[in-house]
């Protein structure tokens, strides 16, 4: 049966506790034993042989000393209290009789040589005793040195044991299993250790062995595979047109592909393992790339001598749920940005060179409805009437593609100044009056008073409000009406439009303001999805807010807000 290393440690602790509670215990009680021995022979038989010295001066002086018989009489009263050996209350009992007849006669000194005796006696008593009792502690302490000697041989001999072999039991095996790591430290995976100890050290060494076993199985069947897997990977990401930058978890730069070199100006073998941040401090791009930017607009890097649009995306690295690492990729999306460019200035060119035909359609058909010009039937009247419109809808559709085309270009020319919240909404209002009169929808203006100025652009401000008013004269149902408010909210003016037709769903207003979206349901064939994502341009362009509150069958209500002068 083997014996635990946590076994013979507590063996070792408890032998050393003992050791030190035995000498402890034995070197205390042999010390008050002297000390006690010691302590008896100065409190009673120094005190009685001061006692018989004082009383033998005191009898020298009672011829010449008044106090001496007094003196005498005193120590012979404290000798009476301190008996303490055989025979010692005799001679003390003989002393106080051959004083009481020293009393009867002072002048009498043929007793002198009686007391003296007597003295003498009391006084060889009692160093006999200190004789006797001093041979008694020498004993002791001779016995107590004999005790002491043969412990601390024993101790000593089982300490040096110990010390000869307990270290080697912990740093035998600790040695064979520091030098196994730095074995599988070195890809030495055929290292074992072999310990004849069942113990925990034991076990530790079959751990190992069962470790080293599973990574020599590992490194033997996976390594020529991850190798190639590796070199596969690398060659893929450098053969790539996007940019790709690694960063580990502590943002240390990791490895950077071809793409990623050149854009940023860095050679992988120059940076890798540093801290990203300090490049940065050096590397604007690098700076840029770093940054948290919500807005995720499209970066312009000049390479190569031309000029590239990348788009940066951030993929974090996992492993069981916790972030490990993140990947940045720049996408090159210059042939779609060209292409979108090229697609921009097609439909501004087509749009411009639409709209002067036709105003002169519409210019045209209004013409032909003048009387002096001739008279229409009813069905040439209906004609015109459906090509006056026609002609509407697309001069609409071809200003809203005008004003796209001032946003993606980002040429938007506004014209700010003071404007009166007041003027923006009645011109608003008249352009959509006849529009709202033809199905009986009733505009409602609130404007609270003394309402301040804004800094705005009169022209851009009274179009995003025509919009929202048109939008809500589509959507309302005939004889309803719709409310126009302009309130004063601390430092910011806020207009308002408000309808009561069906409403928008809630999972479609995050995307009412994008480019070309449509509520489905709607059946707005009329409709390019553009007037909203417009209106959210021109407003912010002018440092507003646009937003948008629905719920089905109640209604919507948009919005946009401007900072007051």
């Amino acid at each position: 049966m083997s014996i635990r290393l946590k076994t013979k440690l507590s063996i070792g602790l408890i032998f050393l506790f003992v050791v030190i509670v035995l000498f402890g215990v034995l070197g205390l009680f042999y010390i008050n034993r002297l000390s006690d021995e010691g302590r008896l022979v100065l409190q009673n038989n120094h005190e009685s042989l001061v006692y018989c010295n004082r009383m033998l001066v005191a009898l020298e002086d009672l011829g010449t000393d008044k106090n001496a018989m007094d003196d005498f009489r005193e120590n012979l009263k404290k000798q009476q209290n301190n008996i303490t050996e055989v025979g010692e209350r005799e001679a003390t009992d003989e002393l106080t009789k051959n004083f009481n007849e020293l009393l009867t006669d002072p002048a009498d000194a043929s007793n002198y040589a009686d007391i003296r005796r007597s003295l003498g006696k009391i006084e060889d008593l009692n160093e006999m005793a200190i004789v006797r009792k001093n041979a008694t502690a020498q004993k002791t302490a001779d016995g107590a040195k004999d005790v002491l000697t043969i412990l601390f041989t024993i101790l000593t001999l089982v300490s040096f044991t110990f010390i000869f072999n307990l270290p080697g039991i912990i740093s035998g095996p600790i040695s064979s299993l520091a030098e196994g790591i730095r074995a599988i430290a070195g890809k030495n995976y055929k290292k074992r250790i072999y310990l004849r100890q069942t113990d925990e050290f034991g076990e530790l060494a079959n751990a190992f062995n069962t470790m080293a076993e599973k990574l020599d199985e590992y490194e033997n069947s996976n390594l020529a595979q991850i190798k190639f897997e590796k070199s596969r990977i690398e060659t893929i990401i450098n053969q790539m047109r996007d940019g790709i930058i690694g960063l580990d978890d502590k943002r240390n730069i990791l490895f950077l592909n071809a793409v990623a070199e050149k854009l940023l100006g860095l050679k992988e073998k120059d940076i890798a393992g540093k801290y990203a941040p300090d490049t940065a401090l050096t590397n604007d791009l690098m700076r840029t790339l770093l940054q948290e930017d919500p807005a995720k607009k499209d970066l312009k890097i000049y390479c190569d001598n031309k000029e590239g649009y990348f788009s940066k995306d951030v993929l974090d690295v996992t492993n069981n749920e916790a972030i490990i690492g993140q990947v940045i990729v720049l996408r090159n999306i210059t042939p779609f940005h060209e292409l979108n460019e090229a697609k921009t200035n097609f439909i501004a060119t087509v749009s411009h060179e639409l709209k002067t035909p036709l105003s002169s359609i519409k210019m045209s058909a209004r013409l032909l409805t003048d009387l002096r010009v001739g008279g229409l039937n009813g069905e040439q009247q209906e004609l015109i009437r459906s090509i006056t419109d026609d002609a509407d809808r697309l001069l609409k559709i071809t200003g809203e593609l005008l004003n796209m085309s001032q946003v993606e270009t980002g040429n938007i020319q506004l014209k700010l100044q003071p404007a009166s919240p007041e003027t923006i909404v009645n011109q608003a209002i008249q352009a959509v009056s006849f529009q709202a009169q033809q199905r009986r929808i009733s505009i409602h203006k609130e404007l609270a008073d003394n309402l301040p100025f804004i800094q705005a652009d009169v022209e851009k401000t009274s179009w995003v409000l025509i919009n929202l008013l048109t939008n809500a004269i589509k959507y309302s149902p005939e004889e309803s009406g719709i409310e126009v408010t302009v309130l004063r909210n601390k430092d910011k003016v806020e207009f308002m439009v408000k309808d009561h037709g069906k409403g928008i769903d809630q999972k479609y207003l995050p995307r009412i303001f994008e480019r070309y979206f449509k509520v489905p349901g709607t059946h707005d064939r009329n409709g390019t999805g553009l007037g909203l994502s417009i209106s959210k341009e021109f407003i912010e362009a002018q440092g507003g807010k646009i937003w948008v509150n629905s719920q089905l069958g109640e209604g919507s209500s948009f919005g946009f807000t401007f900072v007051s002068q």
